[in-house]
């Protein structure tokens, strides 16, 4: 077994979090490709200025692991074309690229939780995990396979990795007329989405100022996961409504000073990354 080691987690001060919103801004639209299909889009979120600080100050899940970011637990697969995908990869991974593929050689890649299989965690965090000290340089040895070769992360990791800041929910609504229709909504990956063991975390990041500091808004610098989950077609109705949403709150800015702005309208986390000068 490799040993990975861990460094201090930044000064509580910066890692702290903020609280979800309870009211949020969503747009609905119906989907150009799929009839009978409806997407519901958090703008609050979407237009908000996170993004992944793996390695650049993230504070980890597990105080003790702070390196580890949220890669800890290991991931599940969503199905077996989910597995298949990320198994060709494996497959492929060198010594050069994977810091722990002896251990997965011996003694296997995945394991079983629960009753659902997933990627098995070796020395307290995922097994595809490479450590601070590794040659290839820290981060997941899947990420930075595809960033070699120019590919889309998203496209050899784990679902459950890459959608993660998004979340991507399904609800059959019945309409006064007995109709229905197939809603997608596509929101924060808030706490709650890890389920009831998401409130025991150390910390998190979507509702973090450490993790809004982005200099684009994330339906931007996500494309392709949004892309991903809903559509290309879906996407660009997506993008104008963003883009709107934003010169709406452009335009609050210039309220009179003192003025505070709603949290259905910006992120918390966001107004609070830009209060302290994170923005990047």
């Amino acid at each position: 077994m490799t040993a990975r080691g861990s460094q201090p987690s930044p000064a509580p001060g910066l890692a702290r979090e903020v609280g979800e919103p309870a009211s949020r801004t969503w747009v609905e639209f119906d989907d150009p490709a799929e009839e009978g299909r409806r997407l519901r889009c958090d703008l609050t979120w979407l237009t908000s200025d996170y993004r992944c600080i793996f390695g650049a100050g993230c504070s980890g899940i597990d105080a003790d692991r702070p390196d580890d970011g949220c890669c800890v637990l290991g991931a599940h697969f969503t199905d077996d074309e989910d597995r298949d995908r990320v198994e060709a990869v494996v497959r492929d991974l060198g010594d050069e690229e994977w810091e722990l593929r002896e251990d997965a050689l011996a003694d296997g890649w995945t394991e079983t939780e629960d009753g659902a299989l997933k990627t098995r965690v070796v020395d307290g965090a995922c097994i595809l995990l490479n450590g601070p000290g590794a040659p290839m340089g820290a981060g997941c040895a899947l990420h930075q396979y595809a960033v070699a070769r120019g590919l889309e992360p998203h496209t050899v990791k784990p679902d459950v990795c890459w959608q993660l800041p998004l979340r991507r929910t399904y609800r059959t609504v019945t309409q006064p007329d007995e109709t229905e229709y197939l809603e997608v909504s596509i929101g924060e990956y808030t706490r709650g989405g890890w389920g009831p063991g998401g409130h025991d975390l150390d910390w998190y990041c979507t509702s973090s100022p450490l993790a809004h500091s982005g200099d684009a808004p994330l339906f931007r610098t996500s494309e392709a996961e949004l892309v991903e989950l809903m559509g290309r077609e879906a996407y660009e109705v997506l993008v104008p409504l963003a883009e709107a949403h934003l010169a709406g709150v452009a335009a609050l800015h210039r309220v009179p000073e003192g003025a505070r702005l709603l949290p259905l309208i910006v992120h918390p986390a966001t107004v609070a990354a830009r209060a302290e000068g994170r923005r990047s």
